[in-house]
């Protein structure tokens, strides 16, 4: 089954390889407008608990930690397996792109998140 699982910043321009365009943020980005973002889904729900974000407040020093923290969340909380579980299955009918707003494309959430989804699908 040859699926893509990649990301990109919302405020890039979407392409014909997109596949399915999920935003993962909690929180809708700054200066883009619903109709622009091209979105077919916006998974709030699979976002790092408010708690957990602030407190890695996108410092790269913190990022170890907060992705261990992140993970335990992903593999405890029924609403994250279930939306881990609907990404899945998209990537099994083709290309998905985990939209994310954070300016460090190595260090937020989207990465562990993507991390997370293809060892599952392994």
């Amino acid at each position: 089954m040859p699926y893509e699982i990649r990301l990109k910043r919302i405020y890039e321009p979407s392409d014909t390889g997109d596949g399915k365009r999920i935003l993962v943020d909690r929180l809708w980005p700054r200066g883009v407008k619903k109709e622009q973002a091209r979105l077919d889904e916006w998974m709030k729900g699979i976002a790092p608990s408010p708690g957990l974000r602030r407190q890695f407040n996108h410092k790269p020093e913190r990022f170890a930690e907060f992705r261990e923290l992140y993970e335990k969340e992903l593999a405890s909380d029924p609403l994250h397996q279930q939306l881990i579980n609907q990404i899945c299955q998209y990537a099994q009918e083709g290309n998905v792109t985990l939209l994310y707003a954070a300016k460090d494309p190595v260090h937020n959430h989207a990465v562990v998140l993507r991390d997370w989804v293809k060892k599952k699908l392994r």
